[in-house]
């Protein structure tokens, strides 16, 4: 019995790094009858590029389902393993690279940050809601979802460590995972902290439509 539960554990990676590589930005755009989104602004296939070239429905609904497939992918982990936080931490992680690096894709994926939320819902709600107070609380003063998520992952660790478990350190397994996928989400930036600085980073706009939305 041990065997099979050890034999069944380690698929966790592979299916977590499956989950996460769903590009669903890319599919949500098609099924609405638009064209690739990779070839459209950014190119990225996240929530946010979406949004600016699809429209808000089409940008939302990419949101939900990139936050769900990570939240799933870390859920199923728990289910098969009675729970435990190391294969949940490790499907966190595949699921945030599998999104970056989709196999699909020829690797070349989104920013991980609406699937990094996701994987830690079943982990640490408390700081994923922390999370997207302070990322709302900059997109509406600013604009930049860019600096929203920059600023959302740089202060992850911290929120993730404070409300872990209040008033004690969360298991050093759950600080390293997290620190690395915060890490992962500031590379996957890069091009948008040289805009950013350059002062040349798109805003998002929520009342005006573009040119090259989709028809609603």
């Amino acid at each position: 019995m041990r065997a099979i539960f050890v034999s069944t554990a380690w698929l966790i990676p592979l299916v977590a790094y499956l989950l996460g590589s769903i590009p669903f930005g890319l599919l949500v755009v098609r099924v609405l009858g638009g064209p690739d989104i990779r070839a459209i602004g950014s190119g990225n296939i996240g929530a946010a590029n979406v949004t600016r070239h699809a429209g808000n429905f089409a940008g939302i609904l990419t949101l939900l389902l990139d936050a769900g497939k990570g939240y799933f992918a870390v859920w199923l982990a728990a289910h098969f393993t009675r729970p435990s936080l190391f294969w949940m931490m490790t499907a966190a992680v595949c699921a945030v690279i599998g999104h970056m690096f989709p196999v699909w894709l020829g690797f070349k994926g989104g920013k991980g940050v609406a699937t990094g939320l996701g994987v830690f819902l079943p982990i640490c709600w408390q700081a994923v809601a922390a999370g997207v107070v302070l990322w709302l609380l900059i997109v509406i003063f600013w604009r930049y979802s860019s600096l929203g998520s920059i600023s959302a992952a740089v202060a992850l660790p911290f929120f993730v460590y404070l409300l872990y478990a209040p008033g004690h350190a969360p298991p050093e397994f759950v600080t390293l995972c997290t620190v690395l996928i915060s890490l992962l989400v500031l590379i996957k930036h890069r091009p948008n902290i040289a805009r950013l600085v350059a002062g040349e980073e798109p805003r998002l706009n929520f009342s005006k439509k573009n040119d090259d939305q989709l028809p609603r």
